[in-house]
């Protein structure tokens, strides 16, 4: 499909050239000067015809054809056909060409569009641009690859090219991000854009003035920016420069990282990704085993997703242990629509590399969207841009994996008292100051005469009561409560945003259900209870502190007969 030598308006430093190949020809739409300094790094001896499309004559689209023209007439020897979109526009092109330029007759080949029969040219399309250029601006409806292509050159109208797109098509727009009548302003079309994404037409924006106030102002619609040719220096180098970026604020924001996990790393490589091989979107997934989920650890342009591990792509590319690559998802039947559905975002393309520990045990998944090519991913030149990315995802998973084992009680799968200190240096961090105004509460409690069941049923009854306990305690839990095995038969619940009543309610809830359940231990039905000390946490005493005030009503609550909630010292 088009790809660009440059897509920036006459106000950047690299001008609108796009082109394309069919057979050994070399076509190009528009030659400005900074395309021409691109064209000459290509080995252009290996055309055998190089045509140019000359959609209007201001010098950012043209001022490099008579360049080309020397320089392929001289070096390559080659002739280069002009092709004019209308006698005026010829008319303008041959004065340029002989009497500025200086080009001789025989250097070039000078024609109409009504004398081009190529079979992927179809025809020339007369817009409106410039008052002083009435007549003289055209567009461009071809058949490249086989597909249908509408390229719009400078205008400030689109209702000329509507009737040349076709779903599946390709139209590549120009569009600007300062509203003037001479050209299509972005929250205008941006509406039409939408509706043109979700019937299927690949839209492509070029003679761009503003990159990242375009980016953010079209952020949604589906629209892609014209993709840039992989060959031009200048875009290698920007591209690396983007990657050092990138790599620099990670390890810096690493030496000062205070959030006290791997957030940072699988944010910044997910960004990483997306940049190493041009695509709209990437995500990291973690594979949990245990609960047989995936969810994203990082992921741009979409909040927290989790899911089965036996759907979509993501799942095949576990499962399978390979890499996924789908250049047309909704064709493939393990491509899960139901993210698009509610977001009405339009995947195009996919591609998912499995990530793995040390061992070679899989553990995770890189997943990218949406490459800024109309061809799709490429699973062999993709898969090896993104491999150390990949790699050091895997490594910071493991880390993470560690760490959070490290967290947790292996029998009943709560986080430990580990777990609980750790969670105090991160998102429960801004509920320890005092002018934070946050409301936050425990409760501590205890199965009743556990002991007893120990000696009376055994440790593998005392096991299940346990797993059973800590499991009806966290099935309890909202999105504000974490609960920790404290030790032994102590379980300790910590509940954002909840006063001392909430808190008192919230262990009634669960002393009820578990005095009313029937427990399998070791093949034995019982039932337990539990007793429960409550506390408002309190900013200005340390964290040992507030549970040692919980602790005291549970002792209360023990003394008093058991199978009770206390929130008051007496």
């Amino acid at each position: 499909m088009l790809r660009f030598l440059g897509r920036g308006s006459a106000f950047t430093d690299e001008h609108n050239c796009a082109f394309f190949e069919s057979g050994r020809d070399l076509v190009l739409l528009d030659c400005p000067m900074s395309a021409y300094v691109k064209l000459k790094r290509k080995d252009l001896s290996s055309y055998a015809r190089i045509f140019v499309l000359v959609t209007h004559t201001h010098g950012d689209h043209i001022s490099g054809i008579g360049m080309l023209i020397d320089y392929c007439y001289f070096v390559i020897k080659n002739q280069v056909t002009i092709v004019a979109p209308s006698k005026e526009v010829m008319e303008d092109l041959s004065y340029l060409l002989r009497r500025i330029e200086g080009c001789g007759d025989a250097w070039y080949s000078l024609i109409e569009t009504a004398d081009l029969h190529e079979p992927w040219f179809d025809t020339q399309i007369a817009t409106v641009h410039t008052e002083e250029l009435a007549g003289k601006c055209f567009g461009y409806s071809l058949k490249v690859e086989g597909e249908s292509v509408v390229y719009t050159g400078d205008t400030g109208v689109l209702e000329p090219f509507e009737k040349y797109v076709t779903q599946g098509g390709y139209l590549y727009m120009e569009i600007s991000s300062v509203q003037t009548p001479v050209h299509l302003y972005v929250e205008d079309i941006r509406p039409k854009v939408v509706d043109m994404v979700n019937a299927g037409v690949h839209v492509f924006l070029m003679h761009l003035d503003d990159e990242g106030k375009i980016e953010t102002m079209m952020k949604g619609t589906g629209a892609q920016f014209a993709p840039l040719d992989e060959m031009s220096m200048e875009d290698n180098g920007k591209l690396l420069n983007d990657i050092f970026g990138i790599t620099d604020s990670l390890y810096k924001d690493m030496c000062m990282n205070d959030r006290k996990d791997h957030a940072l790393i699988f944010s910044y490589l997910t960004e990483l990704g997306k940049t190493i091989v041009d695509a709209d979107r990437a995500s990291f997934w973690k594979w949990d085993k245990r609960k047989g989920v995936l969810w994203t650890m990082s992921a741009t342009g979409v909040d927290k997703i989790v899911i089965p591990d036996s759907a979509g792509l993501v799942g095949k590319s576990l499962r399978e242990k390979k890499t996924v690559i789908t250049n047309d998802p909704y064709s493939d039947p393990d491509f899960n629509r139901e993210v698009d559905l509610k977001t009405g975002y339009r995947t195009r393309s996919v591609l998912v590399l499995p990530v793995a520990d040390i061992n070679g045990n899989f553990i995770g998944a890189l997943q990218l969207l949406n490459k800024n090519d109309p061809k799709g991913f490429d699973e062999v030149e993709d898969s090896k841009k993104l491999s150390l990315a990949a790699l050091v995802c895997g490594i910071a998973l493991e880390s993470e994996t560690f760490l959070e084992e490290s967290h947790h009680d292996k029998l009943t799968g709560l986080k430990n008292r580990m777990g609980f200190y750790y969670d105090f240096g991160g998102k429960f961090k801004e509920y320890l100051l005092p002018q934070s105004g946050k409301t936050m509460s425990v409760f501590i409690c205890d199965i009743d005469k556990f002991k007893r069941v120990n000696d009376t049923y055994g440790h593998n009854a005392g096991d299940d009561v346990l797993a059973f306990a800590s499991h009806l305690v966290e099935s309890l839990c909202s999105e504000n409560d974490s609960v920790y095995r404290w030790g032994g038969e102590e379980f300790v619940m910590v509940m954002r945003d909840t006063d001392l009543e909430g808190a008192a309610k919230k262990a009634e809830e669960v002393r009820v259900k578990l005095m009313n359940s029937d427990i399998d231990a070791d093949g034995t039905t019982i039932r337990c209870t539990m007793s429960f000390g409550c506390a408002l946490f309190d900013p200005n005493k340390s964290i040992e502190e507030n549970i040692s005030v919980a602790d005291g009503r549970l002792y209360i609550a023990k003394e008093t007969g058991r199978n009770r909630v206390c929130k008051e010292d007496s």
